[in-house]
């Protein structure tokens, strides 16, 4: 199915019901509060022996440190001053990448690797160029693989810049947030534009063909005027992709989130003027929207795929990546396999104490359903095209498929009916509604009533 294009129309006059809904982001389905201890490392070893040869794989690696905690950040992560229990932590990952490699040895071909944190930047050259190098050792990694890292700028230097160089990095996402140093204050993240450019040049002077920049909106003290400036400026660098998030506040999950004043951030209602200001700006400066949060130049990689319907969604957010397969490492890291998700163990301590006696790390998951596959596959493509086929509903998943369109039907000539219409064969979101399409997705969400988890705004 063609990609539908993100239109940015006039916010309404009477804004729909939706704007202060809590919903979860949808990067998965079943998303995790719903995961549970009765996935185990034996189930999941099970699954990497099910792969074949011609699978392709993509690895997470997630490093469970920084060195500065910022505090809209809601990773699972901790700061550290010293570089001992990253080395520790690095000797662990080590025996993990092993175990795992060893068992899917021969089952399929890693075609992507993302370096996530924490902070992937903070770790010393020569660390980087170990992980590279046993990644190479125990996977079947081609060298047109890409490999896309997660950047602070504040760590980086000629050394880290080299190593991450030489393993072959092929994507760079820089987090920027906020340009303005109050915001940059309120949330503990200060960082220059001028520091921001010299890194986005270094990257590039190392061939790396594709910068992302993260920003943030719905931080405290955030307005549209300061929000548009930190567009402007980030446009500048001409990055290949942007992101543009809205912070997600969840002093409940992140303890450290309560240092922000809550009386700084801004409503609802300002949050989504924030975000349709902002986009609006990267649309205008020649950038195609992509999905809810995401844009890029028409020629780069994820915006190529959109416009083949080929977008995807997963745990690292808006991807060209077409892997069935993606197989977490590190601790708290998810995997996706044909039969369900699984999560590692959250505790550092407690993963490297399972993966140091040889064990896969699995606190927990879920083992897919038929309807869980179809309520996935309708909530991914509402999230990445703001519209799903009823006839390819329908060929995928049969029965199932059909009661998930009896269950579309009635969203949209019920009252809801301002939040999905059919339009031919395809059910659509309306463009007014297309800020809301969490909310949108979250109709056909069948575990979120039993009320496991909390989650943050919708827009």
């Amino acid at each position: 199915m063609t990609r539908l294009p993100v239109p940015l129309s006039p916010i309404p006059p009477n804004p729909i019901v939706g704007f202060g809904d809590n919903v979860p982001r949808y990067t998965s389905y079943p998303t995790a509060p719903h995961f549970h201890p009765g996935v185990d490392a034996v189930i999941v070893q099970g699954w990497m022996n099910a792969l074949e040869g011609d699978d392709e794989i993509s690895l997470y690696l997630h490093i469970p440190y920084c060195d500065r905690l910022c505090w809209f950040c809601a990773c699972h992560t901790k700061q550290t001053r010293h570089y001992a229990p990253v080395a520790a932590f690095l000797r662990s990952l080590h025996k993990e990448i092993e175990t795992v490699g060893r068992i899917v040895t021969g089952r399929g071909r890693v075609r992507a690797v993302h370096f996530g944190g924490g902070s992937p930047t903070m770790l010393k050259p020569a660390d980087i160029l170990m992980l590279g190098k046993a990644l190479r050792e125990q996977f079947d990694l081609p060298p047109d693989a890409s490999i896309s890292v997660e950047i602070d700028p504040n760590d980086m230097d000629d050394g880290r810049l080299d190593a991450f160089a030489t393993i072959g990095m092929t994507r760079a996402s820089l987090g920027v947030q906020d340009f303005d140093p109050k915001v940059q204050k309120a949330i503990n993240r200060e960082q220059s534009f001028a520091l921001t450019k010299s890194i986005v040049d270094a990257v590039r002077a190392r061939g790396v063909v594709s910068v992302n920049l993260d920003l943030l909106y719905g931080l405290p003290h955030q307005t549209c005027e300061s929000v548009a400036a930190t567009v402007a400026q980030a446009l500048t660098l001409t990055p290949d992709r942007l992101a543009l998030f809205g912070y997600a506040h969840v002093p409940w999950f992140k303890k450290h989130q309560t240092m922000i004043d809550e009386a700084w951030l801004p409503d609802s209602v300002a949050r989504l003027e924030q975000s349709r200001h902002a986009a609006q700006l990267i649309v205008d400066a020649g950038y195609e929207a992509l999905g809810l949060d995401h844009f890029a130049k028409p020629q780069d990689a994820l915006a190529v795929a959109a416009r083949a319907g080929k977008i995807r969604r997963n745990f690292q957010g808006y991807t060209e990546d077409q892997c069935e397969t993606l197989i977490g490492l590190g601790p708290s890291s998810i995997s996706r396999f044909r039969q369900g998700h699984a999560q590692n163990i959250v505790a550092t301590g407690e993963y490297q104490n399972a993966v140091d006696s040889g064990q896969l790390a699995i606190a927990r998951g879920i083992e897919f359903s038929l309807d869980d596959l179809a309520r996935g596959w309708v909530i991914e493509r509402l999230m990445c095209n703001f519209a799903f086929s009823a006839i390819e509903l329908i060929e995928r998943f049969g029965a199932v498929g059909q009661t998930l369109l009896c269950e579309a039907s009635r969203l949209a000539m019920g009252g809801a009916g301002q939040l999905l219409r059919l339009d031919g064969e395809n059910f659509v979101v309306p463009e007014e509604s297309r800020p809301l399409i969490r909310t949108v997705a979250a109709k056909f969400d069948r575990y979120l009533s039993n009320g496991a988890g909390r989650h943050s705004l919708a827009v």
